[in-house]
């Protein structure tokens, strides 16, 4: 849901091979992607997962070149993606608790429960989604950093998390 003064805009897509995580973090970055200039942006989500991984865990995953100790971050290119997309503009992040008396969120889910069923989307031509601008898909791995990265971090919980 994009709004704009009084203007409001609802985009919404889908992906057949897909996970929730992944969906999660498709939903910030299309409506990022739909703004045409740089602006103050507010971005409201109900997932932890993304508001987490925006506000508390992007500075140590890109210092570690998108990777856990151990393994790539899981949906590392979504994460670059939505990184590079935020960086345009003057984001804030919001929290909102799921199925709470938000309309927003409400509306946000009945749409993407929609397209998930009819694997339908808001763009004319049928698409399932925008196209990304850093377009590296799915199969991405970044590139492992050099030995030594991790020998002197500290374990912490986000190398042990099931994304």
């Amino acid at each position: 849901m994009l709004r704009f003064g009084d203007v409001e805009r609802e985009i919404y897509g889908f992906d057949p091979d897909t996970t929730n995580n992944r969906m999660e973090l498709m939903a910030p970055i299309q409506g990022l992607l739909a703004l045409k200039e740089p602006c103050e942006v507010e971005v409201t989500t109900d997932s932890e997962y993304v508001y987490l991984g925006m506000t508390k865990r992007i500075d140590k995953r890109k210092q570690r070149y998108w990777w856990r100790k151990n393994a790539p971050v899981p949906n590392a290119y979504l994460w670059m993606e939505l990184n590079e997309d935020a960086s345009l503009h003057k984001t804030t992040w919001r929290w909102t608790r799921s199925h709470a008396d938000n309309k927003d969120n409400a509306r946000c889910d009945l749409l993407a429960r929609n397209a998930a069923a009819t694997q339908k989307s808001s763009w004319a031509d049928g698409r399932p989604h925008a196209p990304l601008r850093l377009n590296l898909g799915a199969d991405y791995v970044p590139p492992k950093p050099q030995a030594g990265l991790f020998d002197d971090a500290e374990p912490d919980a986000e190398d042990d998390e099931d994304e």
